[in-house]
């Protein structure tokens, strides 16, 4: 099986440029991408229009340069603003929020990542987030990478598994939250060569979420 994960438009500077933007990272999201992938409230993992549960098992690479924080602006289900930008650089300036947005300007952090395994091998997607407990996880598992990074610069991508985690509420009962839990680390090289081609797995239904 191939240490290697790849990434489609990934505009990659150098990797030691990684560590002190992702350790100073605060908040932010956004990256080219297929489909939405989230942790929906009754903590299962879904992504696209469909709200597709992911499958069980499955492991995701997640691109190192792909953090990005920055505001977003919601009105009613709708995104009113959104300005993004790489943690290697500052926060942009905001004027003031539309004036339908319900909470004005949140900060949001984001990233990408790429399914290795299972049926939705090769699919891309990006992860997005204003919550509190969600940019815990990304800003925890960021510095993981700027730690990663200092050791070993040849395997700077975080191979993780799809977790959760909750908390009670005492309003709302229990809330879910996701941890990414690093399986292993890769290169972000090509592969030079092709890969050999995997028995076909036997047709799954997967439930869309509610």
């Amino acid at each position: 099986m191939s240490n290697i994960a790849t990434f489609n438009n990934a505009n990659l500077p150098s990797v030691t440029s990684l560590t002190t933007a992702l350790k100073s990272m605060a908040v932010g999201v956004d990256s080219v991408s297929t489909v939405i992938i989230k942790m929906d409230k009754t903590g299962h993992w879904v992504f696209g229009a469909d709200q597709t549960e992911v499958e069980d098992g499955s492991t995701w690479a997640i691109n190192p340069f792909s953090f990005v924080q920055g505001f977003i602006a919601w009105g009613d289900g709708e995104v009113l603003g959104e300005k993004m930008v790489s943690v290697s650089q500052p926060l942009p300036e905001m004027e003031s929020a539309p004036p339908n947005a319900k909470r004005g300007w949140e900060t949001q952090v984001g990233m990408s990542l790429k399914c290795l395994s299972g049926e939705d091998k090769g699919m891309e997607a990006r992860f997005s987030t204003t919550s509190v407990g969600d940019k815990r996880a990304v800003q925890a598992l960021a510095v993981a990478i700027a730690e990663q990074v200092d050791k070993d610069q040849e395997n700077p991508v975080p191979v993780i598994a799809l977790k959760k985690d909750h908390y009670a509420h005492k309003s709302y009962g229990r809330i879910y939250t996701p941890v990414f839990e690093v399986q292993k680390w890769v290169s972000m090289e090509a592969e030079p060569a092709a890969e050999v081609a995997e028995e076909e797995a036997p047709a799954r239904r997967r439930r869309a979420a509610v």
